[in-house]
């Protein structure tokens, strides 16, 4: 089954390398559903395997200067505390396997259908931030830490345990929380906060003993040439045409998983 796997993560690689998103949206269930692999399991290695892909972007971004450094601070800020608390529950609550495999696929399956909504509202959510005479709507600066930081743990703890909602729903919140921050910006401030945030978290799993270090290493071995194929591709297919077909793709997945 390993050439399976390295087939599945050089797929997702490919879109995520096209569309910028859809990681762990597709990666966790695909294990789920496809190859049965237990959620925790699944969420577990998905959040190492996320952290070591997204790590090069972050990089790459931090280059070229397209990272706001005081905005993924305020994010960690909220959310690396929060994955901790997180997993510290998990352990301390001691469930059964039943009972984490429910809690895991319900939080999974309700990010799947946020994360696929968030997708298909984000044109709208763009146009809410602006009046009619052209201008943003902008949270007083007072505010603004705070609700990063709010933001962090929201967007820590659904990571945590679900392995969803770092990319999009990240990128959404950061949209509408800073409307004047260029696209390319949002983008590369969203994937350097991922990196720190999906290591503590995979950390974590690891240490409950719910990451498959071979089933990691052969989705590496397909996602790392699938993203670099797909970054290429990314000029040439629209993002109109991308971005429905994903949300529709991740809305059939939510359903799948709220029904399994």
């Amino acid at each position: 089954m390993d050439w399976m796997y390295t087939l599945s993560g050089f797929l997702v690689g490919l879109v995520v390398g096209v569309t910028g998103v859809g990681g762990g949206s597709l990666m966790t269930p695909l294990l789920v559903l496809f190859f049965g692999i237990s959620p925790a399991t699944a969420v577990g290695t998905d959040l190492l395997y996320a952290s070591l892909t997204k790590s090069l972007g972050g990089w790459v971004h931090g280059r070229r200067g397209t990272v706001d450094w005081r905005v993924v601070g305020l994010l960690a800020l909220g959310s690396v505390p929060a994955s901790v608390v997180t997993i510290a529950l998990l352990k301390y609550l001691t469930l059964d396997e039943e009972t984490l495999r429910s809690l895991i696929t319900r939080v999974l399956s309700v990010a799947l259908l946020l994360t696929a909504s968030a997708l298909l509202l984000k044109n709208q959510i763009k146009k809410f931030a602006r009046r009619r005479d052209g201008t943003v709507y902008e949270l007083h600066h007072r505010y603004l830490p705070a609700a990063t930081i709010a933001t962090g743990v929201v967007v820590g703890s659904l990571v945590t345990i679900s392995s969803v909602g770092a990319g999009v729903l990240g990128t959404v919140a950061l949209l509408f929380l800073y409307p004047r921050m260029s696209a390319v910006k949002v983008v590369g401030t969203d994937i350097v906060h991922a990196v720190p945030l999906t290591a503590i978290a995979g950390m974590g799993h690891m240490a409950l003993g719910t990451v498959d270090f071979v089933l990691l290493g052969s989705l590496l071995l397909g996602s790392l040439p699938g993203i670099y194929i797909g970054s290429h591709l990314s000029a040439r297919v629209p993002e109109q045409v991308l971005r429905p077909l994903l949300a529709t793709m991740l809305l059939i997945i939510g359903m799948k998983m709220v029904l399994y």
